[in-house]
C-alpha cells in the first residue's frame, strides 16, 4: 500500500474492537470510506459496534474472538481474507493490563498479560502477515510509552508492551523492502475501560485505584492522530503531551526518569 490520500475501500481489520481506543479506530476509518473487520472476545459488544459502523454506511463484518488463542486469530483472520480478498491494514490493539509489586504478583499474571498483549499481537500478525506484504499493506501496534520505559506496579504490562516493541520494530525492517510497513502507537493516559478489568496480584480484577500523571486523553483523539500518522506511514507515534515528555526524558536521563516515576507511582505498591 504505497502513500495514499485516504483509505477508501481498504480493509482494515481490528483486534479489540468493541470499546475505547479499539471502537475509535473502527468509527474513524470507517468515515475515511475503509472496510472494517472487527475482533474481540466481547461477542455484543462487537455486534454492537459492527452495526454501529453499518449503520453510519460502512462495510463491516465482526468475528468473536479471544486473541490469546492461536485457532481463534487463525480462523478470524483467514474469514477476513475470503470475505474480502485480503487485509490492508491490521490494527492490533487487543490488551489488558495489571497493577502490583513484582514481588506479589503470582507468574499466572504474566502469562495472561504475555498471552493477549504479545502472542495475540504475534498470532493476528502471522496469519495476516502474506496478504498485508502482497498488498503492500500496514500493521498498526497500539504499544504505550510503557513499551520504550519502565512502568512501576505494572512489570506484567511493560514487559509484554516492550517485547511487541522489539518484535514490530524487527518484523519492519524484514517487510520494508516488499513495500509494506509497520507503524507503532505509544499513546500515553488514555481514558478507557482497560484499567476497570485491569488484573491484581492474584490474577483477579484489582480494585486498587490508578495512578497517572497529567491529563487522561480520549480514545477519539488517539484514533485522529493514528490516522494522521498512518497516511504518513510514519514508523513511531508517541501521543499525549506527557506521554512525549516520558519518552524524551527516559531517552536523555535514564536515571531521573525513574527515579520521578518510582516517586509519582508509589502508591501501586501499597496494599
Amino acid at each position: 500500500m504505497p502513500k495514499h490520500e485516504t483509505f477508501r475501500d481498504k480493509v482494515v481489520v481490528v483486534t479489540g474492537a468493541a470499546s475505547g481506543i479499539g471502537a475509535a479506530i473502527c468509527r474513524k476509518f470507517a468515515n475515511e470510506g475503509a472496510i472494517i473487520g472487527l475482533m474481540d472476545a466481547d461477542e455484543k459488544g462487537l455486534k454492537e459496534m459492527e452495526h454501529s459502523i453499518k449503520d453510519s454506511g460502512a462495510e463491516a463484518f465482526a468475528i468473536k474472538c479471544d486473541v490469546s488463542a492461536e485457532d481463534e486469530c487463525n480462523h478470524a483472520i483467514k474469514s477476513f481474507i475470503m470475505r474480502f480478498g485480503g487485509i490492508d491494514v491490521l490494527v492490533n490493539n487487543a490488551g489488558i493490563t495489571q497493577r502490583g509489586s513484582f514481588m506479589d504478583t503470582s507468574a499466572s499474571v504474566y502469562r495472561k498479560v504475555m498471552g493477549i498483549n504479545f502472542f495475540g499481537s504475534l498470532y493476528c500478525a502471522k496469519a495476516a502477515i502474506e496478504s498485508i506484504v502482497e498488498r503492500k499493506g500496514m500493521i498498526i501496534i497500539i504499544e504505550s510509552v510503557a513499551g520504550v520505559t519502565p512502568l512501576l506496579g505494572r512489570s506484567g504490562y511493560c514487559a509484554s508492551k516492550h517485547a511487541l516493541h522489539g518484535l514490530f520494530t524487527t518484523i519492519r525492517t524484514e517487510i520494508r523492502n516488499a513495500g509494506a510497513h509497520v507503524m507503532i502507537v505509544c499513546p500515553g493516559f488514555v481514558k478507557t475501560n482497560l484499567q476497570t478489568r485491569a488484573l491484581g496480584a492474584d490474577g483477579s480484577v484489582t480494585k486498587h485505584p490508578q495512578s497517572t500523571i497529567g491529563k487522561q486523553t480520549t480514545p477519539e483523539a488517539v484514533a485522529d492522530e493514528i490516522l494522521m500518522a498512518a497516511l504518513k506511514r510514519k514508523n513511531m507515534v508517541v501521543l499525549t503531551f506527557m506521554g512525549k515528555i516520558g519518552y524524551w526524558v527516559s531517552r536523555i536521563m535514564p536515571i531521573f526518569y525513574e527515579k520521578m516515576m518510582a516517586k509519582q507511582f508509589r502508591s501501586e505498591l501499597e496494599k
